[in-house]
């Protein structure tokens, strides 16, 4: 019988100047890989650089977290862009971070666009496939981490590197898009750890407690919840209770 094996990630390196959010060194020691916030939703470069040298230290995969130029809004409110633009704002914070993986020693493996970003390039064949043939010109390999929807299976159908994703702290539709809060709230750890262990299953159930299918090959949690580290640390333990082997997607 073969070992399952499922991936954990969780957002990082949201703070920006004084401000802080979430706490990375309480969720990352529960995940196998971190998506770095990039400037444009949060983050800034002290930031980017603390989260990269905490995931060297803790052995987690490094990938870029890029968003919409929209601090105020946290990078969750659309924004009407073209294809092109889209392109050009995901390579300059992707190539800002590579930047300082570089400078750090430690690998790049993937990237991961946030908030409403993530939704468009979810929903569009069209520019997931263009972003995927522009990841692979600023560093050959680079994966998209993105849902199982149009963009992602068009992807993996041409052949480039992507990893399938999905949520266990929110809520999912019934055609297997994500509830999104505008305002994360704290969320009781054993139910999110539940839902894992239904995506890890490669199934979910929506809000009208329909069950559909998501393959799933990455779990997310995220950091910016008030009680992230409990939910992931609780996602973490539960997948290892059922059998599974927490193993990073990028390094198997």
């Amino acid at each position: 019988m073969a070992v399952q094996t499922i991936d954990i990630n969780a957002d990082a390196g949201e703070s920006f100047g004084r401000w802080v959010l979430g706490s990375d060194s309480d969720v990352l020691p529960w995940v196998t890989t971190v998506n770095i916030a990039c400037g444009f939703h949060a983050g800034d470069p002290a930031n980017m650089r603390k989260s990269v040298q905490l995931a060297r230290e803790l052995g987690v995969n490094v990938g870029a977290h890029p968003g919409y130029p929209d601090l105020w809004g946290f990078g969750r409110r659309a924004m009407a862009l073209s294809d092109q633009s889209v392109l050009d704002y995901i390579a300059y914070q992707t190539g800002a971070l590579l930047g300082i993986a570089n400078a750090e020693g430690v690998p790049m493996t993937h990237m991961k666009p946030h908030g409403s970003l993530y939704g468009h390039i979810a929903r569009s064949p069209e520019l997931a496939l263009a972003l995927s043939r522009e990841l692979q010109n600023i560093q050959l390999g680079l994966a998209l981490l993105t849902s199982p929807f149009a963009g992602g299976k068009a992807v993996r159908a041409a052949g480039l590197p992507v990893i399938f994703d999905a949520p266990a702290d929110l809520d999912f539709e019934e055609d297997g898009t994500h509830v999104i809060e505008p305002i994360p709230q704290a969320k009781d750890p054993d139910k999110v750890a539940d839902r894992a262990v239904q995506l890890a299953a490669g199934k979910v159930t929506s809000v009208t407690g329909v069950i559909i299918d998501m393959p799933t090959e990455s779990i997310c949690v995220h950091g910016d919840r008030p009680n992230a580290p409990a939910v992931a640390k609780a996602v973490h333990n539960r997948l290892i209770a059922e059998g599974y082997v927490i193993s990073s997607a990028f390094t198997r």
